[in-house]
């Protein structure tokens, strides 16, 4: 592609974001954010490039402080150390939440978006996480701090900040715009031009930006320079469903606001083939997959709906919705895949769950969390009524026994249970993320929640360095043995092409105790059968149920047992998994028949 291929598809996407500008406008802003990428003739790519991801990427998501250590060390370089330490060759790479200057939000209210918070280290201990592990990192993009250089100069009226943030008549009818939150949407605000009424999506600290100016994308695609010359080739793009504004609809999933996305994408594919772009929009199955665009938009979306349907499944012992909700996934188009993940930061959101739980199972499954020592996040409807917007719970707990069991106390298969959501998660289409706290079976933070009063702190417990490495080292601590059992399976996940991100998958019907589904390599030499017991009674499964080929050889690689097909059937025992593999398990680190991401690909 030439410079003037790129030039006429920043162009094309420029114009249908600002429609009012004419020609010679548009080229020139064109030319102002091919210049701010510092994209040169020669570095000109083709653009839309080959799969950079296979069976063998895992992610990480994690505080840059949710490890700290007694000794004078930044929280990145305690991070990673840890990383080094435990994870090397298990994760691909790792997301670590917003490490700038902030003010509310644990950093999501960004007051400094060109430098690392001095308390957690340096542009240096980025760039040397980026050494390690591909870096992923968030692109705050809806909004900033209130205490943000650009909004102290929007209130005195001075350039560049004070044409910068979203305002609006109070008289106007915003009761459809659609938000996360119960606080009041705009926020009044005495300026050296007035009083002004500001756009605030997340809270009065969370300030939205006005994408009607030209000047704030540019500003953005500064960052996005900074964050490539740092190393960074992940960009997750945080709230980005809510930038572009259009008074008295709901504000969402506007066409303007999915040609930014992909006009950035154009922007930073060019300037480094192997960057990808997450989008980050906690809202329904539809609304959510239409950010893959043509496979010209994200390279990648979260899998928002996974984790409520999962964690129902595992709790109420029936498969039928996430089963459902599965064949109704359309597979990801090839350059793009999903990300999926059963616990992050945030809650476990309910908005991606609408139209597939009922009403009266979100009530079952809020009481059964409460019960485990959980809270619930509540949000603004259009018509001004609070319903449930996420649950806030550590994942440990919100599995520690099932929707039937009133105590909430952790039951006997609390770590079965635990095991075979995140065997669920390996073996699904995409690219599995595991929050750190996950890894780890932390438990809820009641302390830090009674301290700050904010719901999400319960599942952002910050660990002692100390405390962990010896609670690691003791084989019969509950932490020790879900980062042994998630460490082996991760490395089964990696050594099969069946598992590739892109690689087939069809839902099977085994009755509604037995998630299961088939994966096949994307060359077809590899299958394998994920059947996983989401209950608690023992199943028996008949072979002939699974369409076994009777003419290879099958093992579980769970186990790494082989499977005789005169045995007839398969027992599961209560929230048992079982990879049924065409290849033999080895301990040489692949399959019999090898693994490599070039021979998966031809």
């Amino acid at each position: 592609m030439t410079m003037a291929d790129l030039n006429t598809r920043v162009s094309n996407h420029l114009q249908h974001i600002y429609p009012a500008l004419n020609s010679a406008d548009i080229q020139q802003l064109a030319l102002s954010l091919i210049t701010t990428m510092r994209l040169e003739p020669e570095q000109v790519h083709a653009g839309r490039q080959q799969q950079i991801w296979d069976q063998r990427d895992v992610y990480l998501i994690t505080y840059a402080d949710s490890i700290k250590s007694a000794a004078d060390e930044m929280p990145l370089q305690t991070l990673q150390t840890f990383l080094c330490q435990h994870l090397k060759g298990s994760i691909s790479g790792v997301h670590v939440l917003p490490f700038f200057p902030w003010s509310s939000d644990d950093g999501f209210a960004v007051s400094d978006y060109n430098t690392v918070h001095p308390a957690l280290g340096n542009w240096q201990d980025i760039e040397a996480l980026a050494g390690d592990f591909k870096l992923m990192a968030d692109l705050v993009v809806n909004h900033c701090s209130a205490s943000h250089t650009w909004f102290q100069q929007f209130i005195t009226g001075q350039s560049p900040g004070k044409d910068y943030f979203y305002t609006a008549d109070p008289a106007l009818d915003l009761s459809a715009v659609t938000r996360p939150r119960t606080s009041e949407l705009l926020q009044s605000v005495p300026t050296a031009d007035g009083t002004r009424h500001v756009w605030c999506t997340f809270g009065h600290d969370q300030v939205d930006f006005d994408f009607r100016n030209p000047d704030v994308l540019l500003e953005f695609v500064r960052i996005i320079r900074l964050y490539l010359d740092h190393q960074i080739r992940v960009f997750r793009l945080d709230a980005v469903a809510f930038i572009w504004k259009e008074p008295g609809g709901n504000c969402l999933n506007l066409l303007q606001t999915h040609e930014i996305v992909r006009l950035l994408r154009a922007l930073i594919e060019h300037a480094d083939t192997e960057a990808l772009i997450i989008t980050e929009t906690n809202i329904p199955k539809r609304e959510n997959l239409s950010y893959f665009g043509n496979a010209n938009e994200a390279h990648s979306i979260y899998n928002f709906s996974l984790p409520p349907l999962l964690v129902f499944t595992l709790l109420n012992g029936n498969c039928r919705h996430i089963k459902n909700w599965l064949m109704s996934m359309p597979p990801a188009q090839l350059g793009t895949f999903y990300f999926n993940f059963i616990a992050s930061h945030d809650g476990i959101g309910l908005r991606p769950a609408e139209g597939l739980l009922s009403d009266q199972e979100i009530e079952s499954l809020l009481a059964g969390i409460e019960r485990s020592g959980g809270r619930i996040s509540w949000r603004a409807t259009s018509a001004l009524e609070r319903r449930p917007y996420e649950i806030n719970v550590s994942l440990w707990d919100a599995l520690a026994c099932t929707l039937e069991d009133q105590s909430g106390a952790p039951d006997a298969w609390q770590l079965q249970r635990f095991i075979c959501a995140h065997a669920i998660l390996l073996a699904l289409e995409g690219v599995p993320a595991f929050y750190i706290h996950s890894l780890l079976a932390t438990g809820n933070d009641e302390a830090r929640l009674a301290q700050s009063g904010h719901n999400r702190h319960i599942n952002r417990h910050q660990w002692s360095q100390s405390e962990l490495n010896r609670l690691l080292e003791d084989n019969n601590s509950h932490h020790a043995r879900v980062l042994a059992a998630l460490k082996s399976l991760i490395a089964i996940r990696q050594q099969q092409p069946a598992f590739h991100p892109n690689a087939t998958q069809f839902t099977l019907h085994l009755g509604d105790g037995i998630f299961a589904f088939w994966r096949q390599s994307i060359n077809r030499e590899q299958s394998i059968f994920a059947l996983n017991n989401i209950s608690l009674q023992t199943h028996h499964i008949p072979l002939s149920d699974i369409n076994l080929i009777d003419t290879e050889d099958w093992y579980d690689l769970v186990s790494g047992q082989h499977v005789a097909l005169d045995d007839q059937e398969i027992v599961l025992a209560p929230y048992q998994t079982v990879w049924l593999s065409n290849r033999r398990p080895d301990t040489s680190g692949s399959t019999s028949a090898g693994s490599s991401k070039a021979a998966d690909d031809n």
